[in-house]
């Protein structure tokens, strides 16, 4: 039988900035320190690593302080890309950025065009659907955008309006797809009519942080010290990789957000 979960072979990273602490967050946890958060993006590169797979590390690019959340810049998918437009103006030039190295591994390169809005944060693929998120940052002309492009490369996929969900700037920082038909979701979503036909592992509210993890193979990456949510993971049946994601989470960044897997 297929396994029921992505596969991926390889992943395309960028070391934060000198200048990190001036990107955008809605957080009010301190700014982040730029030698923490470098150690700690050296561990999330040696984890993929271990999870077996091969990293394109572009350099650190101080022209877009946000730019180590290269997630944001692109929708990967077995059958084809898309490149996003990120619904914050600030961030549009990390997409041009992208484009070379995505070129390397794809052929051809779709995008949203205006006046669509589309972070790749905002999209969780589980195996031949995607959820789409309506957020600050994605606009429902983004969003329709992408569903006709994946609908193209035969997916299908589910909007998901998280505009009135408290706490989560995009949809994957209250969810996450491990497989096996199984989300990570926050309460907030939990009842949402998109994820009726799944099997939903809860998260406890002050570890919602934590839903933002990412199923690499045979692995789990999660982010350290949300003890409750390790155990559901581990009564599940998965191995995890915990991270410590302390001064990414300053910036509302998540486990996802450092990579674009494929």
């Amino acid at each position: 039988m297929p396994p029921t979960h992505p596969i991926f072979q390889s992943a395309i990273v960028r070391p934060p900035a000198s200048n990190f602490a001036d990107g955008l967050t809605t957080q009010s946890l301190g700014a982040p320190s730029f030698e923490k958060a470098m150690q700690q993006h050296t561990a999330y590169c040696q984890a993929l690593q271990s999870c077996g797979l091969e990293l394109t590390v572009l350099p650190a690019d101080p022209d877009y302080p946000d730019s180590t959340f290269v997630e944001d810049t692109a929708v990967l998918t077995p059958r084809g890309a898309i490149l996003a437009r990120p619904g914050a103006m600030s961030r549009e030039g990390e997409v041009h950025a992208m484009r070379p190295a995505l070129g390397v591994f794809f052929d051809d390169l779709a995008e949203i065009t205006p006046p669509g809005t589309l972070d790749g944060g905002d999209i969780c693929e589980a195996g031949e659907h995607f959820f789409i998120g309506i957020s600050e940052r994605t606009n429902p002309d983004g969003a329709r955008q992408l569903a006709d492009y994946l609908r193209q490369l035969g997916y299908t996929s589910d909007f998901v309006d998280i505009r009135g969900v408290r706490g989560i700037l995009h949809l994957k920082s209250g969810i996450a797809y491990l497989g096996d038909g199984q989300l990570a979701l926050i309460e907030a979503l939990a009842d949402h009519p998109a994820f009726r036909r799944y099997e939903i592992l809860h998260l406890e509210p002050e570890e919602n942080y934590a839903a933002n993890c990412v199923r690499i193979n045979d692995y789990v990456l999660t982010a350290a010290g949300y003890p409750c949510f390790h155990q559901v993971l581990k009564k599940a049946g998965y191995q995890t990789l915990p991270l410590d994601m302390s001064e990414f989470q300053k910036m509302d960044g998540g486990l996802s957000c450092l990579s674009l897997r494929f």
